[in-house]
């Protein structure tokens, strides 16, 4: 005959160690894992902003680059460069010009979750502005969308995020022309 009080330990020493286990392995399973059922939360990339399109135009004194986009503006740097490169090759744009920006989006994206394209902009495109004389796509890749924007002359510029809908832009100063 087996004794109540053995039999009793038995059960909570077996159901202590099978609530230690489901805890242990619950811990070692990977985050994407565990993030993967039904009350998942969404994933940080389809908040990522995309890059849906950029333009430009010519004014009386400044020559501007609009950069369409679908959700709230990311952080962006605008940086004079010597030369301008696609990303992950490293090889050279074809713009014409002696002086160079490139403008970095991060993060943002040019493609969706399915990795289609949503940029429906120019990817290379030369230009007869007062200062702008050309605009790429350079690069579109994890996380980062870069532009580069080409001109004979040293730009001078200001930045500026509009909303409603939203956009980056660089205004490039010149003289008047109107």
């Amino acid at each position: 005959m087996r004794h109540p009080y053995r039999t009793r330990r038995r059960r909570t020493v077996a159901l202590a160690t099978g609530v230690l286990l489901t805890a242990g392995l619950a811990l070692c399973a990977p985050a994407s894992a565990a993030a993967s059922g039904p009350a998942a939360t969404p994933s940080v990339r389809s908040q990522t902003p995309l890059v849906v399109n950029a333009r430009w135009g010519g004014h009386c004194t400044y020559d501007r680059i609009v950069i369409d986009l679908q959700g709230a503006a990311p952080p962006v740097t605008v940086t004079p460069v010597s030369q301008l490169v696609y990303d992950g090759s490293g090889k050279p744009v074809p713009l014409p010009g002696t002086y160079f920006l490139e403008i970095r989006l991060h993060p943002a994206a040019g493609h969706d979750d399915a990795g289609q394209n949503v940029y429906q902009g120019p990817k290379l495109q030369k230009i007869q502005l007062s200062k702008l004389k050309g605009l790429a796509l350079t690069g579109d890749y994890e996380g980062y969308v870069t532009f580069g924007a080409a001109f004979d002359t040293q730009p001078v510029f200001t930045t500026s995020v509009l909303h409603s809908p939203e956009r980056y832009v660089v205004d490039v100063a010149h003289p008047a022309t109107c």
